[in-house]
């Protein structure tokens, strides 16, 4: 029976991706560092493990070759895409992960010719970041041919953030916002603009940030103007424009690792129960050429939920062989549609 590894499957949404599998009918291999964390995982949910750490290539490369496929979720990704995407090429096993780290998508679709020769897929945005979004962009961009400009906003209710979320922001907090104009990242203020939009409940404050659609949505629809809003609480937007100035100090190791100890000290794991079952995103994707403006919104489940629905999807894809080799994005390999077979989206042209 084909099957894939699930790394750093005992963090908060690697957790909930286990959960899914096994409810999926999957017995996934659990790997990650932490000996303890996984037997205690294993034991619940009556699986094998493997303990072992990134940097230790040999037992990488031995764990990837007991399985077909990777679902990577340790992150920050930024630290670890790179020894996981290479083992796969090495070892031909497709890679997918969960990160939404532009850094990532933009260096692994550099790695695209590579996978293609070792004949495997490389998918990073695996889940909430950047599935749906990713579907609804290029569900826009296909009905305005010579667009020119992508604008995303996204709006969650009744979640939160998990630690290991915070702490990808932390380790990426001293980089300044990106867009992507012509074609090319390029770097700005954090909180560079902000806007008001009306999901449907009046309007929204929204303030720009690097989401991983400035990588992705270029790859999937040739677009080359991308920018990305998102709603977030007021102090969180304070936050954000204090590390205009202070995120150079965040460039040390030792200042990163330590808000990421505090982190792991004080901030809950993620969402509760409740918050994943009853919480919601919601989207919306414009296209323009300068002349006509196409729109359209899509509702989704709580974020880390869906990530665990898409994600293990995704992986079924892939052992029934149904994969394109090379850099992927979600929407190139599996359509636009792909998000709608999930319950609870509901996809709207406005």
């Amino acid at each position: 029976m084909k099957n894939f590894m699930v790394y750093g499957s005992y963090g908060y949404t690697g957790n909930l991706i286990v959960e899914q599998a096994v409810k999926a009918g999957f017995k996934p291999l659990l790997a990650g560092r932490d000996k303890s964390q996984l037997r205690a995982q294993a034991e619940k949910f009556n699986l094998e493990y493997r303990a072992f750490s990134i940097e230790d290539a040999a037992a990488l490369d031995s764990a990837l070759m007991e399985v077909d496929a990777v679902l990577h979720c340790a992150g920050p990704f930024v630290l670890t895409f790179r020894q996981m995407a290479e083992a796969c090429i090495r070892t031909k096993r497709h890679y997918v992960d969960i990160s939404g780290e532009i850094e990532g998508f933009e260096a692994l679709a550099a790695m695209s010719e590579d996978a293609k020769h070792a004949g495997i897929m490389l998918l990073p945005g695996g889940g909430f970041d950047v599935v749906p979004s990713d579907c609804l962009i290029a569900h826009v961009a296909e009905k305005l041919v010579g667009a020119t400009h992508i604008e995303l906003y996204i709006k969650s209710i009744g979640s939160g953030v998990s630690r290991g979320t915070a702490r990808s922001g932390i380790e990426n907090s001293h980089r300044a916002g990106r867009i992507r104009r012509d074609g090319k990242i390029v770097s700005v203020p954090n909180v560079w603009d902000t806007k008001y939009i009306d999901f449907g409940r009046g309007p929204s404050r929204l303030v720009s940030m690097g989401w991983g659609d400035v990588s992705t949505a270029y790859h999937s629809t040739g677009i080359p103007n991308v920018t990305v809003y998102m709603g977030f609480p007021t102090a969180m937007v304070n936050m954000m424009r204090l590390t205009r100035f202070v995120g150079p100090i965040l460039y040390t190791r030792t200042a990163r690792d330590f808000i990421k100890w505090l982190i792991g000290k004080f901030l809950a794991p993620g969402p509760s129960r409740k918050q994943n079952e009853n919480g919601m995103s919601l989207l919306i994707a414009e296209v323009t050429d300068g002349k006509q403006t196409i729109r359209a919104k899509l509702k989704t489940p709580e974020a880390y939920y869906l990530t665990a629905l898409t994600s293990v999807e995704i992986m079924k894809h892939i052992l029934d062989g149904d994969y394109k080799a090379g850099f992927q994005t979600p929407s190139k390999v599996y359509g636009v549609d792909f998000i709608l077979q999930f319950k609870n989206v509901e996809r709207m042209d406005l």
